[in-house]
């Protein structure tokens, strides 16, 4: 394993604490300016996310009404009434966002297609790094806030999506995440700088509670008048 990555994992909590778990729930609350630009109003309220630690697999519940969930796999996504009876489904979902641009709406499938990877990237992080076929190297390091970053390039393989399959991951000196790089590919590649921040510990392992995602400059520098996506996170389980 890569040696920063194996400090990374420690400084989480370790592989094995993480392992040790099959599910995590935790609260969440999303907005900024991307919703709308997809046609999606925002939504400031909290839902429910269950995701599961040794594959990619997210549930959110409540979804689009109260008595739905949603359950995401990189391909499948489905929305089920309470009664497990089917709402509606997509399969195949990455190949749906074929020719679609930054100005492109979105339908529910295909926005609970990017919330379902999106928030198991984000949740699964750093662990999802030391997942089979996950390819990892670090890189110069990068100067920003006062500190010394360390950075991992990480390219992901083809059965887990994400925003992108090459992204780089950024650690302060005490080895947690700073900032996730990467080009949006179900929106016309636009290139982000994902910050996080506010970390607390929940069962021995630490997770950031803060993300605020901008818009990135062909410099790797980000545009802070650009927000593009903030995250809350709250009440980590488990199980």
């Amino acid at each position: 394993m890569n040696d920063l990555l194996s400090k990374v994992l420690d400084a989480y909590g370790g592989l094995g604490r993480w392992n040790g778990f099959s599910e995590l729930a935790v609260k969440s609350a999303t907005g900024g300016p991307f919703w709308p630009s997809k046609g999606i109003p925002e939504n400031h309220g909290w839902g429910n996310i269950t995701i599961k630690t040794a594959q990619e697999w997210t549930s959110i519940a409540p979804y689009d009404a109260p008595n739905h969930r949603m359950t995401f796999t990189p391909t499948r996504v489905a929305i089920e009434d309470y009664d497990h009876q089917l709402v509606e489904e997509l399969r195949d979902p990455r190949a749906s966002f074929a020719g679609y641009g930054p100005s492109t709406y979105w339908d529910m499938m295909h926005r609970a297609y990017f919330n379902g990877y999106a928030l198991w990237t984000y949740l699964a992080t750093p662990f999802l790094l030391a997942m089979p076929g996950v390819r990892t190297q670090e890189i110069a390091p990068w100067y920003e806030d006062g500190e010394v970053w360390r950075v991992l390039n990480v390219v992901l393989p083809e059965t887990l999506a994400s925003h992108s399959a090459e992204q780089n991951f950024y650690f302060g000196p005490d080895y947690l995440l700073r900032r996730q790089d990467y080009h949006l590919e179900l929106s016309g590649n636009a290139q982000v700088a994902h910050y996080v921040s506010d970390y607390v510990e929940a069962q021995g392992l630490r997770f950031p509670t803060r993300r605020h995602a901008y818009a990135r400059g062909a410099d790797g520098q980000p545009d802070r008048n650009r927000l593009l996506v903030w995250i809350r996170f709250d009440d980590f389980r488990l199980r």
